[in-house]
């Protein structure tokens, strides 16, 4: 089943919250405080003494694509444009937490598209990536996320996204297993539906840029 989003839906799934938060950040902070009394720490203790504090402000800024919206991270910044030739903007650093475990992932994101009329400033691909990264995630979802949301907004003839990553929930526990690398792909469209414009897609990410 192909799934299609409108830009519409795009938007409600990125609004701003205004609404008052579900729990407050003193709340917050007691809940990282009964996590380090049940591993057996002193929250009390001088280097945990804010702990709790430092906790929280690292996961609001690391799940802070919640409240972000496309309207607001784009401003204004797709153009008319005649051209009909692949957009790549590739090794788009990402770092996201894993909603199982809530541990990092970190990898990058290879985009292109193929414009049908619009095109959005380079700067914003690597925006969306990074608005849609910054939230619990599964691998899966993000590069979905990623070409849905380029889809909606420019309706281009195709859109291409690679997303390879290494997930510290393996690395770090589990099986353990450093230096293993997770690759998911959407492709939609011309890429979904060319052989040739999906392999030069490829062989465009896998080539060594001459500043490298």
């Amino acid at each position: 089943m192909t799934l299609s989003i409108s830009p519409d839906d795009i938007r409600k799934q990125a609004v701003i919250t205004e609404s008052k938060p579900p729990v407050s950040e003193a709340e917050m902070q007691q809940a990282v405080r009964t996590l380090l009394l049940g591993m057996g720490e002193d929250p009390d203790r001088e280097g945990l003494r804010d702990t709790p504090k430092r906790v929280v402000k690292a996961l609001k800024f690391l799940t802070s694509g919640y409240h972000q919206s496309l309207d607001e991270l784009l401003n204004g910044a797709v153009f008319h444009e005649n051209t009909n030739e692949m957009v790549l903007v590739r090794d788009i650093d990402l770092f996201s937490s894993c909603e199982h475990h809530i541990l990092p992932i970190l990898g990058r994101a290879h985009v292109a598209y193929i414009p049908n009329g619009k095109v959005i400033g380079l700067s914003k691909v690597a925006r969306i990536c990074e608005m849609y990264a910054r939230r619990l995630q599964v691998q899966e979802r993000l590069t979905h996320q990623i070409a849905e949301a380029l889809q909606g907004l420019l309706k281009p003839q195709g859109v291409a996204v690679v997303v390879e990553a290494t997930h510290m929930c393996m690395v770090m526990r589990g099986v353990q297993k450093p230096g293993s690398w997770t690759v998911t792909s959407s492709m939609k469209g011309a890429f979904a539906d060319d052989a040739r414009t999906r392999q030069e897609f490829m062989s465009l990410i896998r080539h060594t840029p001459a500043f490298h």
